[in-house]
């Protein structure tokens, strides 16, 4: 070969290097571009009045910004929070569908309602009105509980294959009962209602009494190892927060002053811890 084609040959062989180095890194993302891989750009929540903030506001309603999943407020470092701070394209995109009072059985109306939203990440807390809605007799089958699980969780599936989803186990409300039914202001706001299941006559020590709170313990114990095993049967999309809620120590402290049940803002923001590193962000 000539020497002037080699020399040729030589300097478009370094041009295309050239060019192949700085392309790589001198482009910016094009604002349209897809958020980057595990930062969701659209988050929804399920549930129950925990996951709406109920309670951690002045009055005893859903004060949203406190979520510990979707709130957007300052004084709780929520899952929204930590995911705008990775990727502003989040903003304005966390939608609350959970609801107080929701059991097991609305999970599937709002599952529907994530789908329509797009979301790509959705949290699931789910279970303690399914104990606490009555005595012990109204409390919902475990099976039952379960299927309802399943609806729901089949819905995100169905209509979001490719979204996170996020189970989180029932708080430990047996745990509340113990450290509360010696004070006396835990106790008469127990009496208008909160969790009569559990709640009701908090200080009897009578054998019916005992028996009662025990059965509520095992149920809740039941249906948390139902979402658990639903989480696996979903498959990889679904990360479970293997117990971290339940085994937070609950105390006074992190439950709000006017039906000392519901989390607080320090309550919430403790659940944002916990099942934030169960999310698998980090």
């Amino acid at each position: 070969m000539p020497r002037r084609w080699v020399a040729a040959v030589a300097c478009l062989l370094a041009l295309v290097a050239l060019a192949c180095e700085s392309g790589g890194s001198a482009s910016p993302r094009p604002s349209g571009d897809p958020a980057p891989t595990g930062s969701p750009a659209v988050l929804a929540a399920l549930g129950d009045s925990i996951s709406t903030g109920f309670g951690s506001c002045l009055f005893l309603n859903s004060c949203e910004r406190n979520s510990w999943s979707t709130g957007d407020g300052l004084r709780v470092d929520s899952h929204y929070r930590r995911l705008l701070d990775r990727d502003p394209r989040i903003r304005g995109k966390a939608y609350n569908h959970a609801a107080p009072g929701a059991r097991a059985a609305a999970l599937a109306e709002q599952a529907e309602a994530a789908v329509r939203d797009r979301a790509d990440y959705v949290t699931v807390l789910i279970g303690a009105n399914d104990v606490c809605r009555g005595g012990v007799e109204a409390m919902t089958p475990v099976a039952t509980f379960r299927a309802e699980v399943d609806r729901g969780l089949r819905v995100l599936r169905r209509g979001r294959p490719k979204a996170r989803v996020l189970v989180v186990s029932i708080p430990d409300l047996y745990r509340l009962w113990q450290v509360g039914h010696t004070d006396s202001r835990a106790v008469r706001a127990w009496r208008h209602g909160v969790c009569p299941a559990l709640l009701a006559d908090a200080t009897s020590t009578a054998p019916d009494d005992v028996a009662r709170r025990a059965a509520v313990r095992k149920r809740i114990d039941a249906y948390n190892d139902e979402l658990r095993a639903a989480c696996r049967a979903y498959g990889s999309r679904c990360r479970h927060d293997g117990g971290a809620v339940h085994r937070v120590r609950l105390t006074l402290d992190l439950v709000n002053a006017l039906d000392w049940f519901h989390p607080n803002v320090a309550g919430q923001g403790r659940l944002a811890d916990v099942t934030w590193r169960a999310a698998g962000f980090d």
